[in-house]
Parts: structure tokens; C-alpha cells; sequence
């Protein structure tokens, strides 16, 4: 499989965009986490070549207009992970919680009909290779804390108060 490796600068670093032949976004990572998502994408894809290459227009315009406020603007960007069907249904799931809202690894469990799966669900959305884009970043610990996220807490916090920030500028 080809795979190309766009670099793209953010309000959180360097951004790793990680594309097929199709366009499709295939992982998405932060500059200083490469080697989880080298890791990941061996793991997804056991054989494939990554070479520099441009990422789409519509994924990092998404990504400028999701940074300036436009939180919706990544529902439109089709991603194409590897992962089990298991994980996948995580990551599908994932895209489902609004903007500026969170749940738990419990309320995941429960939106993909397996309540008592709410370990294996942490485990999935900790193996999510499309940061921002499918939004591990919004589940939370069952006590509101933050826990832990493949792109460091402080970006986790930093991208919930960006999208808290702009809801309550939205009015919503």
C-alpha cells in the first residue's frame, strides 16, 4: 500500500497527514508522537511505503478552518483506518460525540452496545491513529478527569477548551 506523509503546521505543532492514493486519510499524528504512529500504521498495515506527498486541499483546509473555530469542518474528511472491526466501531462511534462535549469510556461502551466493554473501548480509543479528525480527545475518565491521550494532556486540554471556547462563542 502507498501511503503519503504530509507535514502540516497547527496551533498544536507539527501535524503528520498521513494519505492513500484515493485521498483518504489513513493516520494523522502529531510531529513529536511519529513513532506511536509509525507503530500504528505497521500495526494496521503490516506492509505499505510512506513517501513524502501532498495531503489534499479539503483535509487541511478542514484542519485551518477547524483551528480558526469551525469545529465542524473534520465531520467531512473520510478517513480509512485499518484496526479490527472492534476498533473500528469505536473510531466510527467516536465521530458521533458533538464538538465541545465529552463522555466516558463507559458512555462509549454503551453507545456501541457493549456495556461491559468499557477496558477494550480505552484500549481502541488509545489506538486510534486519526487524532482531531476521530476525536479520542473527548473521552474523558467516568469522573470527568482527563486521562490519558496519544498526543500528550496538555493537547487534550488545550483541544477541549478550544472547542468549549467556541461553542460558548456559538451560544450553544
Amino acid at each position: 500500500m502507498q501511503l503519503w506523509l504530509e507535514r502540516f503546521d497547527s496551533a498544536l505543532g507539527e501535524l503528520q497527514l498521513v494519505c492513500d492514493d484515493q485521498g483518504q486519510l489513513r493516520a494523522l499524528d502529531f510531529e513529536d508522537y511519529r513513532e506511536r504512529m509509525e507503530r500504528l500504521l505497521r500495526l494496521h498495515y503490516r506492509v505499505y511505503r510512506l513517501d513524502p506527498g501532498p495531503a489534499p486541499d479539503h483535509v487541511k483546509q478542514a484542519l485551518r478552518a477547524y483551528f480558526a473555530g469551525e469545529l465542524e469542518a473534520l465531520d467531512d474528511i473520510v478517513v480509512a483506518t485499518g484496526g479490527t472491526p472492534f476498533q473500528q466501531r469505536v473510531w466510527q462511534a467516536l465521530r458521533t460525540i458533538a464538538p465541545g462535549r465529552t463522555c466516558s469510556y463507559a458512555d462509549l461502551a454503551r453507545l456501541i452496545g457493549q456495556p461491559g466493554a468499557s477496558r477494550a473501548v480505552g484500549m481502541a480509543n488509545g489506538a486510534n491513529p486519526v487524532a482531531l479528525v476521530v476525536p479520542c480527545h473527548r473521552v474523558i475518565g467516568a469522573n470527568g478527569a482527563l486521562t490519558g491521550y496519544g498526543g500528550g494532556l496538555w493537547r487534550k486540554h488545550w483541544l477541549l477548551e478550544h472547542e468549549s471556547e467556541q461553542q460558548r462563542l456559538m451560544g450553544s
